[in-house]
């Protein structure tokens, strides 16, 4: 029961295809590890605590949406925080993969598409425009439901709170677009689209203002809550695929 580094690389390449994707930090192997991986270990972002149970758990990868490095932080000293992720990682040779927009995008397994389909979303279609990519979903629900009736849905699946900016809580939804965590200044895709509704995770001041003002009824359930069946889709697969142990690490993060 297990697979090599080298293989478990060359299947995410394949399915994900990183290389399409102009990301703010790098996609794929972050931290090389170990060649030979028994146990793998998915979890939404790499912190402290998913490395931690990552060593706790006697992985020998650890697989995530959100990896080590990203362009806004510019370069960082192997100190503090940032030294209590990487450094469990070298010491237990442990493997790091990050996959970000290619995991929000990906129209089987992707954060958007995983959520889409849990909230009933039907004729799935790629949306959402980033850089002559997609990384989002856009669908239609088989009958119409109410923003309220939405934004209940939302609760239940996610398991977390969920903001709503709607023009008419009560006014039939029939139509929406997904990005997921943190897209909220996207939309006016939607809108532009003609759909009726965004869902995403994140909402700041001025689009709780303005999204209900264009007409559109916007959702925001949470950054990692939106972003967590993307990964658990991969584990899946990767399970399917190789003759190797999964487990999913849960993080319980309001944000």
């Amino acid at each position: 029961m297990t697979v090599r580094r080298n293989e478990l690389t060359a299947f995410f390449d394949a399915l994900l295809e990183p290389a399409r994707y102009p990301d703010y930090g790098p996609n794929g192997l972050q931290v090389e590890g170990c060649d030979t991986l028994h146990r793998i270990a998915f979890a939404v972002s790499a912190t402290a605590r998913s490395v931690q149970q990552a060593v706790a758990q006697d992985a020998q990868a650890l697989v995530v949406h959100h990896g080590l490095f990203w362009r806004f932080h510019g370069p960082r000293t192997l100190t503090g925080p940032f030294a209590r992720r990487v450094f469990p990682l070298v010491r237990r040779q442990i493997n790091l993969y990050g996959y970000h927009l290619p995991l929000d995008g990906h129209a089987e397994i992707g954060n958007a598409a995983s959520l889409a389909r849990r909230i009933g979303l039907e004729s799935l279609a790629p949306f959402g425009e980033h850089q002559g990519v997609t990384t989002g979903i856009r669908g239609t629900f088989p009958a119409p439901l109410t923003a309220q009736a939405l934004q209940r849905r939302l609760r239940q699946v996610l398991d977390h709170p969920v903001m709503l900016a709607s023009p008419n809580p009560e006014a039939p939804i029939r139509s929406a677009g997904i990005i997921t965590g943190g897209a909220n200044g996207e939309w006016p895709q939607a809108k532009a689209a003609g759909l009726d509704a965004y869902i995403t995770g994140e909402m700041s001041e001025h689009d709780w203002h303005e999204s209900q003002e264009a007409g559109i009824h916007m959702f925001a359930g949470g950054h990692h809550a939106t972003e967590q069946f993307g990964v658990q889709a991969l584990m899946a697969k990767v399970a399917a695929t190789f003759d190797v142990e999964c487990v999913y690490l849960p993080c319980d993060n309001p944000a």
